[in-house]
């Protein structure tokens, strides 16, 4: 994402802020606290929105620019966070930084700015610099990833950093060719993100003081951010990781189902979204994989896909 392109979602949010009362200090039933929105399914719950633009458009409140990145922009009552890399370039080479942010809605002013340091070596930023993935929260924190595979707590109220860990470093994450790209994920006092590595996949930190809780699974790391479903009414963690699909248990990290779904270099990297009414987790790669559909029901604390366990709706459209 360009700089151009990150100002023009935060035209987007405000539009919405706007639309909705909460700039003018009204319900904050806009809020959008994480990737996807409340429920991860990019679809909002705020009602008496307009069905069309006035003749002149949407009335531009402020714009500025931010930096290089693809992170979305979330929002809580009257402040705007996101994440971006700052590049500055002298005769002695480009020095990088990303930050994590908060903004004033109504003016777009900076409230405070969480920097660190996010050289490029060993990263391949050719197809677009991060950060890839976008923050989360909860509560009284802010929740990030860089592109070097660390999370950050950070308090809301003033920029500082309450705890971090360096997933390479420390656990021996599998490093993201590309950059790390996974949107954390909360659950029941857990941010869940994923990780790589034997055992790994997936790891849960206790969301106040991150402490790990658990690390599990044993599949290829993926681009995708995990997402919550409810299946007959046990909590399920979906990941899409680079070889199949997985359900897992949020609380222990136990592996609940799987099903296959390659893709060339383990490059699955969209959002799944999940249907409750017709019980449908629908997943899509590009790269010639193509698109399935599962349709998940549980008893007895075990997940079964009906037919066999095979996908019942899969359209191979191809991305090339």
């Amino acid at each position: 994402m360009t700089r151009r392109l990150l100002t023009l979602a935060a035209l987007i949010a405000l539009a919405v802020l706007e639309t909705s009362g909460t700039v003018r200090g009204q319900s904050a039933a806009a809020s959008w606290l994480q990737w996807g929105g409340p429920n991860r399914n990019f679809m909002s719950d705020s009602k008496g929105l307009a069905s069309s633009w006035p003749a002149g458009g949407p009335r531009k409140l402020w714009s500025r620019t931010l930096g290089e990145g693809h992170s979305s922009i979330v929002v809580e009552n009257s402040r705007l966070y996101t994440l971006y890399r700052q590049i500055t370039k002298s005769p002695q080479g480009a020095t990088h930084v990303e930050a994590i942010a908060a903004f004033d809605a109504a003016t777009g002013k900076t409230i405070w700015e969480f920097r660190y340091a996010a050289p490029s070596a060993g990263i391949d930023f050719s197809q677009g610099y991060g950060p890839h993935s976008t923050p989360l929260i909860v509560g009284n924190l802010v929740y990030a990833t860089s592109s070097r595979s660390e999370l950050f707590a950070i308090d809301k109220a003033t920029g500082k950093q309450i705890w971090a860990h360096d997933l390479i470093k420390e656990f021996r994450a599998v490093p993201a060719g590309r950059g790390y790209t996974c949107s954390p994920i909360f659950h029941n006092g857990l941010v869940i993100v994923t990780m790589g590595g034997p055992d790994q996949a997936v790891a849960a930190f206790d969301a106040q003081t991150g402490k790990l809780a658990w690390k599990a699974g044993y599949f290829v790391w993926a681009p995708a951010s995990p997402i919550l479903i409810d299946v007959d009414g046990q909590r399920q963690l979906v990941v899409f990781g680079g070889n199949q699909i997985t359900g897992m248990d949020p609380a222990s990290g136990r592996e609940l189902w799987s099903h296959p779904h390659k893709t060339d270099w383990g490059l699955n990297i969209s959002t799944p979204v999940w249907s409750a009414t017709d019980r449908l987790l629908f997943l899509s790669s590009a790269y010639g994989t193509g698109s399935r559909a599962l349709e998940l029901r549980q008893a007895g604390g075990k997940t079964r896909r009906p037919k066999n366990g095979r996908a019942i709706a899969c359209a191979c459209i191809s991305a090339r």
